[in-house]
């Protein structure tokens, strides 16, 4: 199975939090195929609408745009650059990374760098280093030259091109959460496809969610949805050095991830777990004490609640440049959801 044309243009679009406008417009562009009714705002997040059939409750499905990058924090009269983090990240995975730049004038590559281990004193090869311990090296000859071609407040990503592996697993960064956008895509394409539901579907592209929750909270207030599915990332629990005993077993190939918790509607989330069989999907469950980690802990608390779902898809290598993923997963999480929302009745009630 290769990588869908619409996945593979949200994978390589370049779009850090805060600077979602690349990805959000492949999103737009994939929507426009199955809805005229697509529209974004000033934080940059885009809905886009298959209306319902009837008068049903409206669904919105929400994935994150941005993915985790880096911004420039000072350029230093050699050339280099001092950067800090744009989302959480593992120092130690960008060493040696090629990034790349958005600048006023376009793309500028560079690599990150620190100091080579053969000069490293004994104590200090086995320390993880820090971030301000790294450096972006763009060839510049000096910070004059660098400080025409880069601005402070210039963001940056990993480099590096979507690859296929066997068994239908792909490698790339900002599968986090590029995937749960492409989930909520093609959940919205297929009700469109299978001529609507009751209600009214809303596939959301939501910005910030790795900095500020921000999308998801100004467009589940501004959308006022009557329930919502949010669409995110978990861990795939079969590699190594996972204990399944703390966060379940969710293997490549068991399908979406259902969670139930605190802050996940219970009827919404029964309605997920009824499809799933009823439809023969294939899934795993998972808990949540308190908060989620996602947009769900935003949008079920909008105006006077919403009551959310959330559908996790199984990822290796969380928050590198090789996030893997397999694709069947993703194909049945819209599937999921593009049934759940079809067998909404009309007269559903998410009172307690």
């Amino acid at each position: 199975m290769p990588i869908p044309p619409v996945l593979h243009a949200l994978l390589t679009a370049h779009g850090p939090s805060g600077y979602e406008r690349t990805p959000a417009a492949a999103f737009r562009e994939a929507a426009r195929a199955f809805t005229d009714d697509v529209h974004g705002d000033v934080m940059g997040s885009t809905v886009a609408r298959v209306a319902g059939t009837g008068d049903g409750p409206a669904l919105a499905i929400v994935g994150h745009i941005d993915e985790i990058g880096v911004i420039v924090t000072h350029i230093e009269d050699s050339g280099f650059l001092r950067f800090a983090g744009v989302g959480g990240w593992d120092p130690q995975i960008l060493i040696g990374q090629r990034i790349e730049l958005a600048t006023k004038q376009g793309p500028i590559s560079g690599v990150l760098g620190k100091k080579p281990i053969h000069l490293l004193k004994p104590d200090d090869r086995k320390k993880v280093p820090e971030l301000k311990e790294l450096h972006i090296d763009i060839g510049a000859a000096n910070g004059d030259e660098a400080r025409t071609l880069v601005r402070v407040g210039d963001v940056g990503v990993i480099a590096g091109e979507p690859l296929e592996l066997p068994n239908e697993r792909v490698v790339s960064r900002s599968m986090d959460n590029r995937l749960g956008c492409f989930v909520a895509l093609e959940a919205a394409r297929l009700v469109a496809e299978a001529g609507g539901a009751a209600g009214d579907v809303v596939a959301v592209a939501a910005v910030q969610e790795e900095t500020t929750f921000g999308g998801s909270t100004t467009t589940a207030h501004s959308l006022e949805p009557d329930l919502a599915i949010v669409v995110d990332v978990t861990h795939a629990t079969d590699a190594p050095g996972i204990d399944e005993s703390e966060i379940g077993k969710h293997h490549f190939g068991s399908g979406p991830v259902i969670e139930r918790g605190s802050n996940l509607h219970p009827a919404v989330t029964e309605l997920l777990l009824e499809t799933a069989e009823a439809e023969g999907i294939p899934y795993t469950a998972a808990a949540s004490a308190r908060s989620t980690g996602t947009d769900a802990d935003a949008v079920h608390v909008s105006r006077g609640g919403v009551p959310t779902g959330l559908v996790s898809i199984p990822l290796r290598y969380m928050h590198s440049p090789v996030e893997m993923v397999q694709l069947d997963d993703l194909h049945n999480a819209a599937k999921l959801i593009a049934a759940f929302a079809r067998r909404l009745p009309a007269d559903v009630t998410f009172e307690r």
